[in-house]
């Protein structure tokens, strides 16, 4: 049957009989004569694939056979030679129409384009296995792109977290792969850091080129991430740019676009960064005449980006392609309806990071911040597709920032529903499932991955389900022991491990960390020191007898085999990570999930003191200090775990934690400094109506505190990090008693680097 669901959604297409055509013996039918690059390559791509899932070799013809099934691939609506009709595919770019009826599968292309995505179509439809090829019939899908502008940026460079090892084969491979799911573009980064990875197998020339002409055989639009990280009126800096973008030029058979990040890195004024444009697209047109360029909006104040929309809208040159949203970027809504409605705006979607990011993870445990970093094994299909869907409408598509193959689960969720928004999450994780693992077991593994999701939602103590999906992965590998060497299953595999090793370490330093406290709160003039030599020793068990030693030898294991299967790089010092925060989990497999660093540092300023007394109220302050006692209350901002007065905002504008990159990743700072932000509100109920309160709080810079509606100003204002500020509640605040306590955003900050603006770690209600 066939079932039109509109223009450029997915047309159904399964019958209901369950009948399978057995394609062992299938012939690979294309067309006469010289074929462009990506039809032929539709074939080629095909009959590897296949060979590499059953160990069959489908043949290859230019006519039908006699007494065998056919799989016909073509990008024209008529082949003489064949004397058969061709089903009719969409008449849209890139569409294309899968039909299967009795003995002939058809892959009909609107285009060459489509002829591929065709074939990646069957790829994921197949029921294959080693010597087994079928394909259930009747089937018809007759579908094209909603979004004209899907692709994923793969930048060869030492700051990737594993595509730096990569050959030119295995480029081929990837690129190939996301194809499946109707990728039409690729992004590389070939003039910016230029450190030489060890791993490196090729110079950047060399590889920038060999991507170019991949592209060029798949029929993908190869596109460039070119900034210009220096003072534009630099000339010199300026010219040797130029001189390195004009020997790509020469180098590159085809240039889809350039996109030009206007800040991130940079910080130019947009009219030098517009004139820098205007004589970059000279050097560009005089071999890639078609080639538009694109500029981003990253950092840029309200002022600057207005600068370049009044520039739009007098003249849009012949060279400007559109407008690039990304991380740091003004509004994507604002920026569509200033921009004018001819020019074009792409998407640039972090998802490659899950902390310190466009999308940070919603209700994330700190205890995975302090282990993972910032690029983890990040599988996050429903939250993606939520934010994919939320910007899709207002963009001509997107390019994605990637750092790395930690992300792949991500990268197909947005370049399926870039083909077709209207697609169930599950659904796209399970024909990933299928095409990647096995048929038999694409339903199973496709849960997997949605219960590795689930496994960062809320606190991470309470979440039993942690432990559920280890023992369900180690299940399926037991079932098929066959992918040991599958990369995407030892991600899984690995995410499995490390997240209940983090919760059962977890539990743990929560434990101990809380006898060591009791231990400080029994702390006397003359027991002060022996108290701290106690409390450590409570604390270093951690060390002495960790939990989940034979998970941390799994997740070693995993790590190299990942090094070994696709270049991941999980340690610095011994995988060649190009910095720690660049998913080198190993290095923080051992991060105390407790305060033990901070109240080592802190128990030898005590051991300073010349008074005992001074010493154990210290220690006693130290022991209390996330609970303060009868009818007085503590919130960690931005901690799940601790934050029960917090009223989280709602939607794509509310604030996230941010989850703070000290030290490489090894700060000592006490936790709840680590993890910051601005709460919708505080709410507090039962309180004393004629009792009086102290608001205090922690955090940096700037604390703009009202509560009840009222503007308070601190008896103590310290402004550095761990320094109190205090506030006395005036008792008509507190109504009923209920105490609501918002902050007014912070004065004079806009010109700051996001790294020194005002920020709120922790909140007391202190009854007095």
């Amino acid at each position: 049957m066939r079932v039109l669901l509109g223009v450029g959604a997915l047309v159904a297409a399964l019958n209901l009989s369950g009948a399978s055509i057995d394609l062992r013996q299938a012939v690979v039918v294309v067309r006469l004569g010289q074929l462009p690059p990506a039809e032929s390559t539709a074939a080629k791509v095909l009959v590897e694939e296949i060979k590499k899932r059953t160990g069959i070799e489908l043949a290859v013809s230019k006519s039908f056979p006699s007494g065998r099934p056919a799989i016909a691939i073509t990008s024209t609506r008529t082949v003489p030679e064949w004397n058969r009709t061709v089903p009719a595919p969409p008449a849209k770019a890139e569409g294309f129409r899968l039909h299967a009826d009795h003995s002939t599968v058809w892959l009909a292309g609107s285009d060459a384009r489509g002829a591929l995505y065709a074939v990646g179509q069957l790829l994921r439809q197949l029921d294959w296995d080693q010597g087994k090829l079928e394909l259930t019939q009747p089937l018809d899908i007759s579908t094209a792109p909603q979004s004209s502008i899907r692709g994923h940026q793969l930048g060869y460079r030492s700051t990737a977290n594993s595509w730096d090892a990569w050959t030119v084969q295995q480029f081929e491979q990837y690129i190939r792969e996301l194809a499946f799911f109707g990728i039409n573009a690729i992004e590389n980064i070939p003039a910016e850091d230029n450190r030489k990875n060890p791993l490196m197998k090729y110079s950047r020339r060399e590889m920038n080129k060999a991507m170019g002409e991949i592209c060029a055989r798949y029929g993908i639009d190869y596109w460039l991430w070119t900034p210009a990280p220096f003072d534009l009126t630099d000339t010199e800096k300026r010219a040797d740019l130029l001189r390195r973008m004009d020997q790509l030029f020469d180098d590159v058979p085809q240039i889809g676009g350039i996109f030009f990040p206007g800040g991130d890195p940079g910080d130019n004024p947009p009219d030098l960064v517009l004139g820098f444009l205007e004589e970059l697209a000279t050097h560009m047109r005089r071999s890639h005449k078609e080639t538009k360029i694109w500029l981003s909006l990253q950092g840029f104040s309200k002022e600057k980006a207005e600068a370049v929309y009044s520039y739009l809208d007098k003249r849009v040159p012949e060279w400007f392609g559109g407008i690039v949203h990304g991380p740091s970027s003004p509004s994507i809504t604002a920026t569509r309806r200033r921009l004018r409605a001819d020019v074009k705006l792409r998407l640039y979607p972090d998802v490659t990071h899950n902390k310190i990011s466009q999308y940070e993870v919603p209700e994330w445990d700190q205890a995975y911040a302090l282990t993972l970093g910032r690029e983890a094994v990040n599988p996050r299909p429903y939250e993606y597709a939520a934010i994919h869907n939320r910007y899709a409408a207002l963009s001509d598509g997107f390019l994605s920032y990637s750092d790395g193959v930690h992300d792949d689960v991500n990268k197909t969720v947005w370049s399926a529903l870039a083909w077709d928004r209207s697609r169930d999450p599950r659904q796209i994780v399970i024909e990933y499932a299928r095409v990647f693992f096995s048929p038999a077991i694409g339903e199973q593994a496709a849960d997997g991955i949605l219960a590795l999701e689930r496994n960062w939602r809320g606190p991470l103590p309470a979440n039993g389900g942690v432990e559920a999906t280890l023992s369900y992965w180690r299940q399926l590998e037991a079932k098929a022991p066959w992918l040991d060497r599958n990369w995407r299953w030892q991600m899984c595999l690995l995410r499995a491990t490390y997240d209940t090793y983090v919760r059962r370490r977890l539990l743990q330093d929560t434990k101990l960390e809380n006898e060591a406290n009791s231990i400080l709160a029994r702390s006397t003039p003359t027991t002060a020191v022996t108290s701290m030599d106690e409390a450590m020793r409570v604390l270093n068990q951690a060390v002495e007898s960790p939990a989940g030693a034979d998970l941390r030898a799994r997740i070693i294991e995993l790590c190299a085999k990942l090094f070994e299967s696709i270049g991941l790089q999980t340690s610095v010092a011994k995988y060649h990570a190009s910095g720690a925060e660049r998913g080198a989990v190993l290095d923080f497999i051992d991060n105390p999930l407790n305060n033990r660093w901070w109240l080592e540092d802190e128990f030898a300023k005590v051991r300073k003191m010349t008074s005992g007394d001074e010493q154990a109220r210290r220690l006693h302050e130290i022991a209390a200090w996330e609970n303060p006692g009868p009818g007085s209350f503590y919130d960690d901002i931005g901690n799940i775990r601790k934050s029960p007065h917090m009223v989280r905002g709602t939607g794509p504008d509310a604030d996230d934690p941010l989850y703070w990159w000290w030290d490489n990743g090894k700060s000592r700072a006490r936790l709840s400094w680590q993890v910051t932000m601005w709460p919708q509100e505080m709410r507090y109920e039962g309180l004393d109506p004629m009792g009086r309160y102290v608001v205090r709080t922690t955090g940096y810079g700037q604390a703009l505190l009202r509560a009840g509606g009222q503007r308070l100003k601190p008896s103590v204002d310290g402004k550095e990090l761990g320094e109190f500020k205090d506030f006395p509640i005036p008792p008509s605040a507190v109504t009923d008693g209920t105490l609501v306590l918002t902050w007014d955003k912070a004065t004079d900050e806009d010109h700051l680097n996001w790294r020194k603006r005002s920020r709120l770690s922790e909140v007391w209600v202190l009854k007095q």
